[in-house]
């Protein structure tokens, strides 16, 4: 395990199922029972948009926090829609629900787009890039 904080790594454990650890924390990832997996942990792509949700969740929360706003209740529901037959989804739909009046959450949403890293990744992709270590 890397002591890099922005590094994270699977490891096969046979099957799908894969073990997933970075910056002191153990992830289990794996495919339904339906295509061949154990069902052991959320799909890859589940992680995705579990990441999205909860990362967007945080940033309205402290939109909120910054402009002294309390809140009680807040939870933000991501649908993942896939891209015809792409591998790939296409589009998220996020809903965002709280205790707060429509238009006071609205002007928190909007103020978190700004801070939700997942949404800004997304939303201006990466570059990927491979890098390839045989005989390890």
């Amino acid at each position: 395990m890397s002591d890099d904080p922005t590094i994270w790594t699977a490891e096969w454990q046979g099957g799908f199922t894969t073990q997933i650890t970075g910056r002191g924390h153990r992830l289990v990832a794996d495919e339904p029972l339906s295509v061949g997996g154990k069902d052991a942990g959320p799909m890859p792509t589940e992680l995705l948009t579990a990441g999205l949700a909860s990362c967007f969740c945080m940033a309205v929360a402290f939109a909120a926090q910054k402009r002294d706003i309390a809140m009680s209740e807040l939870a933000v529901d991501v649908a993942a829609l896939r891209a015809g037959k792409e591998l790939r989804y296409g589009h998220y739909e996020i809903s965002v629900r709280s205790d707060l009046p429509e238009s006071e959450l609205t002007r928190l949403v909007v103020a978190a787009k700004r801070y939700c890293w997942v949404t800004n990744t997304l939303a201006q992709p990466p570059e990927l890039s491979y890098r390839v270590q045989g005989g390890v």
